[in-house]
Order: C-alpha cells, then sequence, then structure tokens
C-alpha cells in the first residue's frame, strides 16, 4: 500500500509539474489599432516586451468599425486610433478609463506601383494614364477622410471622381496598390516607411496644408480593468522615448 501511495504522490507531482507552463500564462494585452500604425506597431510591440515581459495582441481595422466592435463589447484594452473622434465618442459613451490622449501624427502620401510620374502631387491625378485611384472609406478611416479633403481643397473631386475605388481601411488601400489594381492610391506615410514597404513602388507626400493635421489618439477602455496593470503599461509606453523614437521613424511627428 505504501508503495502504490508512494507511486501516486510521484503521479500527482509530475503531473503539476507539467501543468505550471500552462498555469502561469504569461500577461498580454489587446490592442486595437488603426491599419497606418500596423508596421510601426510591429515594432513598438516587440520593444514594449522585450522591457516588461508582457505579450501584445493586436487587432487591425478602420478606426470606425474598430470603435463600433468596442461599443457592441469587444474586449480589447487599448484603443490607438487614426483620428480623435472615435476615441472621444467611446468616452463621451463611458467606455474608457480615461480621456483621449494623441500619440502622434500622421501624414497622407501618393503611393504606386505602376510608372506614372507623382511629381505633380494630386493635380497630376487628372492624367488620362491613371485609371484608378485608392483611398480608404471617408465614413470608417480617417485617412480617407482627410484624403477626400485634400482632393477637395485642389478642386479637383468632381475631375476625378468616378477614378476613386475605396478601400475599407488604408491596409485595403495598400493592397489595391501594391497588387496594382489601382494604380495609384493615397496611404499613410508610416506605410512606405516601414521596413516592409521603404524600397517598394514609389511615392510623394501630399501637401499637408491640403488637409487638416491627422492627429492620432488612443484610450484605455473600459474593458481593461480586468487587466489594467498591464494594459496601463503599454498605454504608458506609448509616451517613453523608445516608442516617440520609433514613431518618428515611421514618418510621424509628435506631440
Amino acid at each position: 500500500m505504501k508503495i502504490l501511495l508512494d507511486k501516486t504522490r510521484t503521479g500527482l507531482v509530475v503531473l503539476l509539474f507539467c501543468l505550471l507552463p500552462l498555469l502561469a500564462k504569461a500577461e498580454e494585452v489587446t490592442v486595437a489599432a488603426a491599419a497606418n500604425v500596423q508596421f510601426t506597431l510591429d515594432e513598438l510591440k516587440a520593444a514594449f516586451t522585450q522591457k516588461t515581459g508582457i505579450e501584445v495582441k493586436t487587432i487591425i481595422g478602420s478606426s470606425g468599425k474598430l470603435t463600433a466592435q468596442i461599443e457592441n463589447g469587444a474586449p480589447f484594452d487599448i484603443f490607438m486610433s487614426a483620428d480623435t473622434s472615435f476615441p472621444e465618442r467611446l468616452f463621451k459613451g463611458g467606455l474608457t478609463l480615461e480621456a483621449p490622449r494623441v500619440y502622434a501624427y500622421g501624414y497622407l502620401v501618393l503611393w504606386t506601383f505602376k510608372d506614372i510620374d507623382l511629381s505633380r502631387g494630386l493635380a497630376g491625378l487628372t492624367n488620362s494614364a491613371i485609371g484608378k485611384i485608392a483611398i480608404a472609406s471617408p465614413q470608417t478611416a480617417p485617412y480617407g477622410l482627410q484624403a477626400v479633403k485634400a482632393i477637395r481643397h485642389e478642386n479637383l473631386y468632381e475631375q476625378i471622381e468616378s477614378k476613386l475605388v475605396y478601400g475599407e481601411s488604408i491596409s485595403q488601400v495598400n493592397q489595391f496598390v501594391t497588387t496594382q489594381a489601382a494604380d495609384v492610391g493615397l496611404t499613410a506615410k508610416s506605410v512606405v516607411m516601414s521596413a516592409n514597404m521603404i524600397d517598394k513602388g514609389k511615392w510623394v507626400a501630399v501637401d499637408p496644408q491640403a488637409y487638416e493635421p491627422i492627429a492620432q489618439a488612443m484610450v484605455l477602455l473600459e474593458s481593461a480593468r480586468k487587466n489594467e496593470a498591464a494594459a496601463r503599461k503599454f498605454y504608458d509606453f506609448m509616451s517613453s522615448p523608445d516608442a516617440r523614437e520609433i514613431f518618428v521613424k515611421y514618418g510621424y511627428t509628435l506631440p
């Protein structure tokens, strides 16, 4: 009987030892982020995890669609929008732990994978050689809204409206450009500055006077309460010197 009990105890110890890695699950923060910040966020979360040991899971989409998901109960910890209005909407709706904070200012560029002259900037979009122009949906993507404003500022909208094709987010605009489904696209500077895209295609900056400054804000969400310590560490990291250096590297300016 004693031998049987000893074997049972030994088996339980071995089982517990095997289960320890599962029981000691690493801390994780879930960040919902606008598509323009996707590549930047890859580097930001790597730096954060190296510094803290906390893993970061990202959900990428248009700011409007992510906002709708949060309003419908999506359990994200942090929302990084491409504007201030969507985070402000969540704040006013009682879905955040504090007011939004601007983390960066983004910029528009014209981008193409085709042999198209971009030297005239937006004015060149009237060229008959350009058939399709990709922009993000102005209803759900702040970069799409500012793209339309830039086009209207140059009094070009009526001339090129029939050429416009809309992506759900900047990610889909990028897909249209890289697959050459569109001749040219208006995307985020952070995309063409990323390691994934820096040597691909050609681009020119859109005159920043032609559209409103793209102030991008983030919020700590109400659903982060159960994970607040880890979530707040990432939230605060976004204002750290390390994070600010990464944002600048990707073409953003800082508040």
